[in-house]
């Protein structure tokens, strides 16, 4: 209950940073795809299955009407 007297107020601005956050992620794990060089590519390379299921959410966010990604459309 303290939590929600205390956090309640900011909840949407809490939730907001969460989706910038997410959103950097996606674009950090799938740059390489994108074109990026990504020096962590290597590490980032087995996230790509487990950020596949939320591309078209973040692509939709993103502005953009299709996939950015050649080898993949979702739309």
């Amino acid at each position: 209950m303290l939590r929600d007297v205390f956090a309640g107020p900011y909840a949407r601005t809490f939730a907001r940073a969460q989706q910038d956050e997410d959103d950097l992620f996606m674009v950090i794990v799938m740059a390489e795809a994108l074109g990026v060089p990504n020096p962590a590519s290597y590490y980032t390379v087995e996230l790509l299955p487990v950020v596949y299921d939320q591309v078209h959410d973040w692509h939709r966010r993103m502005g953009l009407d299709r996939s950015p990604l050649d080898h993949f459309s979702c739309c």
